[in-house]
């Protein structure tokens, strides 16, 4: 019996032992947060985004996903997080292409 193929690597999803230290960020507004996010999403608004991220993702090594509505907000919080020094920062554009890529379920509240 020949083993089964697997499927090939998704180049935008962390590796397995990443998947444990992945921070991952809703730059989102609290309560677009609240009408659904990503399982295992910190809600960090980008209003409050220079303030609080070093508290929220101590660890500028970490795998850290940023997401919102489009990417737009998630992809300005990305850049600053580069710049800032963060090494794997990725913004993952909308929360259901995160949950989609991550294989998490949206939650409400």
């Amino acid at each position: 019996m020949s083993p089964t193929p697997s499927a090939p690597p998704d180049e935008n999803r962390p590796e397995a032992p990443e998947l444990e230290r992945l921070v991952l960020l809703d730059v989102r507004s609290p309560g677009e947060y609240m009408a659904g996010h990503v399982r295992g999403a910190i809600n960090l608004p980008l209003e409050r985004f220079m303030q609080d991220i070093a508290r929220v993702a101590p660890d500028k090594d970490a795998p850290i996903v940023l997401y919102c509505v489009s990417g737009a907000r998630s992809g300005m919080a990305c850049d600053a997080m580069r710049q800032l020094g963060y090494r794997q920062a990725i913004n993952g554009g909308s929360a259901a292409n995160v949950a989609l890529q991550l294989q998490r379920p949206i939650e409400r509240g």
